[in-house]
């Protein structure tokens, strides 16, 4: 069984198909797939799909570049969502500074507030880290006693790969390790200790070669894990085994 860990199965590019996108990823040998929120009303959707298809859980959380968007009470929404057992984890939450119109106080206060709510309930937490390396490591390493933390999409060099396991967390890989040009991602997916991974898909985003250009979808999590088991020498099966094996601890119930 594989687990992809990062889904948007909320978004519009699946409203039309989604029980079909699930009978594809069980065929493919995609146990469970963990769909991921990025608002408050995106993570109302993401527990309610959990809350349909046994097979899917739920993160839910504030995706830095919907922060200036999320409304006062966002850490109490989030509370009572996370009183369901479908939730997994929270997020996604963390930096993104690519663009200079972003707001980077309220990023850094709603990533706080959120890891906050982590400690609280004792959940781990799903980051995501675009253009800000610092003040994500500066704003989470205090917390770092207290929970875990995986950087999804990781696309980092394998030093600060090493500062993030330093830290007791993990990193994440997706179609992105396919990609010819994609050296720094084949380096860490080679070298990254077996304890300190996941796959996932982030669909409907970055499809994996050979679907690159068309709808990503957890089905192709399986590619990931090919691609991955042949850059480290392995089985298929034995990263499947490990990946699913480092899921199932970092995420509540798995």
């Amino acid at each position: 069984m594989v687990v992809d860990t990062h889904a948007h199965l909320d978004f519009p590019e699946f409203e039309a198909d989604l029980p079909q996108v699930l009978e594809r990823a069980a065929a493919a040998g995609i146990g469970r797939v963990i769909t991921i929120g990025t608002s408050v009303e995106g993570s109302g959707r993401a527990l309610a799909i959990a809350n349909t298809y046994p097979n899917v859980d739920a993160v839910i959380g504030v995706h830095p570049t919907s922060a200036e968007e999320a409304p006062d009470d966002f850490v109490t929404r989030l509370a009572e969502m996370a009183a369901d057992p479908r939730v997994v984890a929270l997020g996604e939450t963390g930096l993104d500074y690519h663009r200079e119109s972003f707001d980077k106080e309220k990023q850094a206060r709603v990533f706080r507030r959120q890891l906050d709510l982590a400690c609280e309930l004792k959940l781990n937490v799903v980051i995501h880290q675009r253009d800000a390396w610092e003040d994500t490591l500066a704003i989470l390493r205090p917390y770092s006693k207290d929970l875990r933390a995986v950087f999804h999409c990781f696309g980092n060099s394998i030093a600060q790969a090493e500062e993030v396991f330093s830290l007791g967390h993990l990193i994440s890989f997706t179609g992105i390790v396919t990609f010819k040009n994609a050296g720094v991602v084949k380096d860490n997916a080679k070298n990254v200790p077996p304890d300190r991974y996941m796959v996932e898909t982030d669909c409907p985003f970055l499809a994996p070669d050979p679907f690159r250009g068309r709808r990503c979808e957890p089905a192709h999590t399986r590619r990931v894990v090919e691609v991955i088991a042949a850059l480290r020498g392995e089985s298929v099966e034995r990263v499947e085994a490990q990946s699913t094996r480092n899921a199932a601890g970092f995420f509540r119930g798995l």
